[in-house]
């Protein structure tokens, strides 16, 4: 059986990246275990670079925030991941568990990570309610 592969959600990406941020040691910890394959996708890529971006968050330049992503894809296990299918075929599996407009984007990358046999590392809770038992082996909450 092959490792793990570990698609990051935008707010890991955050608390990777702001050492200020609630979850900012609990993340290093996860990933300064290294060893092991992980990546985005364009989704929290854009993510990443809204949030970074705003003013009232990290205030970033998008040149800044740009250059950060960009030292990401140096680490060790790096890989991006594309995203193979439209919204509705990859979230078919748990489509019925989506409750709100703001699961849209969470639920396309949960449908990624399922897709890919891949396991979405996320600090929000609420992506188990999502995946329901099927499919809670592709969603990591760090705690």
């Amino acid at each position: 059986m092959s490792e793990p592969s570990y698609l990051l959600d935008v707010n890991v990406l955050l608390a990777l990246t702001d050492p200020v941020h609630i979850h900012h040691v609990l993340a290093m910890q996860w990933f300064g275990n290294g060893g092991f394959n992980w990546g985005v996708c364009a989704l929290s890529e854009a993510g990443f670079l809204r949030v970074a971006t705003n003013p009232k968050v990290q205030g970033h330049t998008l040149v800044q925030a740009s250059a950060i992503l960009a030292v990401f894809t140096r680490f060790p296990g790096y890989r991006f991941w594309p995203m193979p299918s439209d919204w509705g075929t990859l979230t078919a599996p748990f489509a019925h568990r989506v409750y709100g407009h703001q699961q849209i984007t969470d639920a396309y990358l949960l449908g990624l990570a399922i897709k890919e046999n891949g396991i979405l590392v996320t600090l929000d809770r609420a992506f188990r309610q999502m995946a329901g038992p099927k499919y809670s082996k592709n969603v990591l909450v760090l705690e």
